[in-house]
Formats: structure tokens, sequence, C-alpha cells
């Protein structure tokens, strides 16, 4: 038998479904080399192929694909690459349909994918806030000396080389923030009628209600307040303390208290000396 017959006789074999040792026990490929090169391209019968542990996975992406699923849809139900759904499905067609529908959805999924991670972060964000919060259920007397010293030092107005004699003077725009140093006041037993209150915020805000608001936090009359300091505002300027919650900040000052400053140094300085007693790390 001719070489041409033999190949012939071999891809009518193997279309017919005879595997290639079968293909190969007749004599057809004279020690396997040319049998090689005749049935290459040639697909083999199907009882030959050999189960796969992704031949489930394989059939289901492609029925998915089939229904006009997307290739996220698909990987989080087989759970491959991607790489390999572009192999398994890259000969899948879809229809005109089901591809204007795959564009509809790619940004509605987008929204919702973005919304759901800041779901996700904002009850992160809570559940690490209120942990932290947990851990601190009082606070005592010698606890909220220390806080009130390293508040005023970073927020208060201090002695200079150029400027002696300064007053106590808090300003800051947290509520929580100045009932602390109210709370610190009261345990250095600072008298209240030593206080003067003056409000300072932009000139386009409502005035009006924010001295409403400072007045409930510090729990005295608008009338005790001094004049409302008002920052001239600047159109080019792109603020975000603006809108309904912003009120501007409020500066408490204390009358008499020029030792008192002085003193505030001192504690500060033993506060930032002790705590660097026992710290290996060499940082002051």
């Amino acid at each position: 038998m001719k070489g041409n017959e033999r190949r012939e006789q071999a891809v009518r074999l193997r279309l017919a479904g005879s595997s290639r040792s079968q293909t190969d026990a007749l004599g057809l490929g004279s020690g396997g080399q040319p049998l090689d090169r005749w049935l290459k391209g040639v697909p083999p019968p199907e009882w030959t192929r050999r189960p796969q542990a992704k031949d489930g996975l394989h059939a289901t992406a492609v029925a998915m694909r089939r229904e006009g699923r997307s290739y996220r849809e698909i990987q989080v139900e087989v759970g491959v690459s991607k790489s390999t759904l572009s192999l398994w499905l890259r000969d899948v067609p879809l229809t005109t349909e089901q591809r204007r529908l795959l564009d509809l959805r790619g940004p509605a999924a987008t929204r919702k994918n973005a919304e759901a991670g800041r779901v996700n972060a904002t009850r992160r964000r809570s559940h690490i806030h209120a942990l932290a919060r947990a851990q601190i259920t009082g606070l005592s007397e010698s606890e909220l000396f220390v806080a009130g010293v390293v508040a005023y030092w970073a927020e208060g107005a201090k002695n200079k080389p150029w400027r002696t004699g300064a007053q106590l003077q808090f300003i800051n725009s947290d509520p929580a923030m100045i009932r602390l140093f109210l709370n610190w006041l009261r345990l250095l037993d600072v008298e209240r009628d030593r206080l003067r209150f003056r409000v300072a915020i932009h000139e386009s805000a409502d005035v009006p209600s924010a001295l409403r608001f400072w007045s409930e936090v510090v729990a005295e009359p608008v009338e005790r307040f001094n004049r409302t300091s008002l920052k001239r505002h600047n159109p080019q300027t792109r603020r975000r303390n603006v809108g309904d919650h912003y009120r501007g900040c409020l500066c408490v000052t204390v009358h008499r208290s020029a030792d008192l400053n002085l003193r505030i140094s001192g504690w500060f300085e033993a506060i930032a000396a002790a705590s660097s007693l026992g710290n290996e790390s060499g940082v002051v």
C-alpha cells in the first residue's frame, strides 16, 4: 500500500472513531512518526479524551456565557482565572441583544460595586471607632489634668520670647474639645466669671445660627459673647467648611491667667520629660 493510501486510510479510521494505538496496530504508521504527521489537526474521538477535574466547570462556564452572563459573573460562579475563561469562552458567540445588555450593565455594576465598597469601608471605620471608644470607660482627675495640659499646649495661646504675659486663650471648631477645655478649667478651680467667649467665622456663613450653637455648647447666653470675628470671604477660594454644619470656631479667653499660662508651660515640659522614662527606642 502506497504512502498516500495509508495516510488516507489512517485519517478515515481516526474520523470513524479509532484510537491512535488502534490505527498504529494496523501497521499504517510504520513506526509512528508518519502517523503523527498524518493525524495532525484531525480531532481525536471523544471517547479517547481523559476526563479532567475542570470539565464540569468548563461546561458550566459555557452554559452561563450562552445565557449572556458577564465574565465577572461566571468567574464568581466557577472560580477560575480570567485567562482560563478567555480560553474556554473565546468561541462562544453572543447575540447582539446579549452584548447590548452587557454594555448597559457594565457601568451599573461598577457603581454597585463602588457603593458596596463605600458601605463596607463605613462599617469598618465604625467598628474600629466603637472598639476604641469602649476601651475608655472613665477618666480620673489626673488623666483629665494631663489631657487638658496637652490639649492646651497644642491649641492654646502660649508665651513667646517677644510676647510674654499671654493670657489663656483656647480656640477650636470641635465642640468636644471646647467641653474638655472647660472641664479642665473647672478642675483647676478657674472661676466661670473669668471666661469670655467669641465666635470666629466666615462672613458668608449663618452667624446667628452659629452663635446659638456655641451658646448651647458652653451653656452661656449669647449676650455674654464678645463681638463676633468675621473672616472676609474670598470667592476664589474653594472652601469645604460650608453648609449647615459649619459653625466656625469658638475662642475661650480666661482673664487674669498669665501666671496660669506659665504653670501650663512647666506642666507640659514635665509631662513630656516623664513620657520618655523607660523608653528604650531613644525617642525623646
